[in-house]
């Protein structure tokens, strides 16, 4: 069995001696090297060409973990970044950056054998938490799911038209109309007529 290539990068020193000691009880794993910066990573990477590189965000001076995951990811070397900071802004600036994995410096050991096997593989990994933010994130991205009706009536409010004539039009009654008009502000976040129609424009969600 070949084992999968690690570099470490983590500005404390504390920390990297204890992933060495703990990446070392398993045989498929070999730790190739430890950087304490993002430039010490950066160029150790170039030399030792590793199968993953476990990043941390915060480095302390130079250059962050980001800008090392934007330099280092290559199809030959994948960074799974290992970082205690799970915001929303800290993992969408880590995947942009070319990132495998984002894992969370409180998982379990076996988590953390497990990611560090699949991002050597180009697969991605990702805490719990992490894949939970990433998917709202996704869901928010695709805008909100309104059903055809509910388009046609936001059509019809996008025409200006009132309850009565949006119930004349579609051939359904006025306590109908207000019922999914309810919905649709819930859902698009508004408590206004205009408020909806303005919003619906913006997420193109106009039939």
């Amino acid at each position: 069995m070949t084992a999968v290539r690690i570099l470490l990068c983590d500005d404390h020193a504390v920390v990297r001696a204890g992933l060495l000691a703990l990446l070392g009880s398993e045989p498929d794993i070999e730790v190739v090297g430890e950087a304490g910066s993002g430039e010490e990573a950066v160029a150790m990477a170039a030399k030792l060409k590793p199968d993953v590189v476990l990043m941390d965000l915060q480095l302390g001076a130079g250059i962050d973990g980001v800008e090392a995951t934007r330099r280092i990811s290559s199809p030959g070397t994948h960074v799974l970044v290992l970082t205690t900071y799970d915001t929303d802004a800290d993992i969408t600036r880590a995947i942009e950056a070319g990132a495998t994995g984002y894992l969370l410096k409180a998982e379990r050991p076996e988590e953390l054998f497990a990611a560090i096997r699949a991002a050597a593989q180009g697969r991605t990994a990702l805490s719990a938490p992490v894949a939970s933010l990433v998917m709202d994130r996704m869901r928010g991205a695709a805008g909100p799911s309104l059903t055809d009706r509910e388009r046609d009536i936001l059509g019809q409010l996008a025409r200006g038209l009132g309850n009565r004539e949006i119930a004349r039009a579609l051939f359904i009654s006025e306590a109908t109309v207000k019922t999914h008009l309810g919905r649709i502000y819930a859902k698009l976040g508004v408590d206004t007529r205009a408020g909806a129609v303005a919003v619906a424009k913006e997420q193109r969600l106009l039939p």
